[in-house]
């Protein structure tokens, strides 16, 4: 098992959280509920990035910034109608989700 960190961000609604996520190219790997109707606790991964999405209040804030270095932010910018700016390290964009948590995506310059 390699070791790894998984951001943990807080989500109001999950399945409307996952929606937008696909967006950015990741896919739904497992989704956890305790019992029927108490919130769920989801898993989504792109490529070897994951995040967990979480309907649980102490789980995590909103407004959270999560970093995430991509091949072709130019491919993210366009899906969201957004433009990349020029940073010393990248070309960047930054985004945020239907509950507050903020995005920063980036394709470093060499």
């Amino acid at each position: 098992m390699d070791e790894e960190v998984i951001p943990i961000l807080r989500v109001e609604d999950a399945a409307a959280a996952v929606a937008w996520y696909e967006r950015l190219g990741f896919a739904k790997q497992w989704e956890h509920r305790f019992e029927p109707g108490l919130p769920a606790f989801v898993e989504v991964v792109r490529g070897a990035v994951r995040l967990f999405l979480s309907e649980h209040t102490g789980d995590a804030r909103p407004d959270t910034l999560v970093y995430l270095r991509v091949r072709d932010v130019e491919a993210i910018a366009s899906e969201f109608g957004v433009r990349a700016e020029d940073a010393p390290w990248a070309r960047e964009i930054e985004l945020r989700d239907p509950d507050g948590n903020r995005l920063r995506i980036g394709t470093p310059t060499d």
